[in-house]
């Protein structure tokens, strides 16, 4: 892999400064520790960033292990996730009737509150990973088909004409041409998934689990171990961060000419 391809994926050739966002992370961090340290609030209720640091050292075995569940119900969801939305995406692509039938179920499913529907799928589905499942790729559905359609949309329709000049088949113009084009959606959509799936793994949790990182969660807080709660949080944070970091490689690997400017000869 070249540098150029790892520092595009990053965001290192797209206005992203490292340096800066690193100087305004421990400034951050600063006034955070300051605040807690001269009484602004109590330790109890917001550890310092320091008591965080040393939760996530002394506690890493017990975080390890629960992140290894929470990670595996991330993506499995994700997973699950996409290739609905991409099944989906590509049916209202194709007819127009499932397109019109299927705005409004989509909409509402993302009105569903989380926190009320993730009890009722335990109590359904048991306590195994197949309810955290479901809540994960109930919130990483919508996005990745929005994003999927307004692909399709963008297609060159001059591009689909030339092919069909040509007598080639509806579904041959489809896996030459249009799922090709709509693939940066898809990966935009993927992307936006994974910030809100952990979100969904810790409500997911919290509803009907014995372990996960929304477990521990929940357990340390009436546990007044809230630097182990709030480490938890970090290591959340992380891993999503790490996850967008991945899929935007990937992306960068998969459909280059999405990252090449307009204009450019080699598009």
């Amino acid at each position: 892999m070249s540098r150029s391809t790892l520092r595009t994926a990053l965001g290192l050739s797209r206005g992203v400064s490292w340096p800066g966002a690193l100087v305004l992370i421990l400034a951050l961090l600063g006034v955070w520790e300051l605040y807690v340290d001269l009484g602004g609030a109590d330790p109890l209720i917001l550890p310092a960033p320091h008591a965080v640091a040393q939760s996530l050292f002394e506690d890493r075995g017990l975080l390890w292990s629960n992140f290894l569940v929470t990670a595996e119900e991330v993506v499995l969801g994700i997973l699950v996730a996409a290739v609905a939305a991409l099944a989906l995406a590509s049916a209202m692509h194709f007819f127009i009737t499932v397109r019109r039938a299927s705005w409004p179920v989509l909409i509402a499913s993302q009105t569903i509150p989380i926190p009320m529907l993730a009890p009722v799928l335990v109590l359904w589905l048991g306590f195994g990973i197949l309810p955290k499942l479901v809540v994960i790729a109930l919130v990483s559905f919508f996005s990745i088909v929005v994003t999927t359609l307004a692909g399709f949309a963008a297609v060159d329709p001059d591009l689909i004409k030339l092919m069909r000049t040509f007598d080639m088949p509806r579904r041959r113009v489809f896996w030459s041409v249009e799922l090709p084009s709509a693939l940066p959606g898809v990966f935009t959509g993927t992307k936006i998934a994974v910030i809100v799936a952990v979100i969904g793994a810790v409500f997911a949790e919290q509803a009907g689990a014995n372990s996960g990182l929304g477990y521990l969660f929940e357990q340390s807080i009436p546990q007044l171990l809230t630097a182990r709660a709030y480490a938890a949080v970090v290591v959340l944070s992380l891993f999503a961060i790490a996850l967008f970091a991945l899929l935007t490689l990937a992306e960068r690997l998969t459909v280059p000419w999405a990252y090449q400017p307009i204009g450019d000869p080699s598009r």
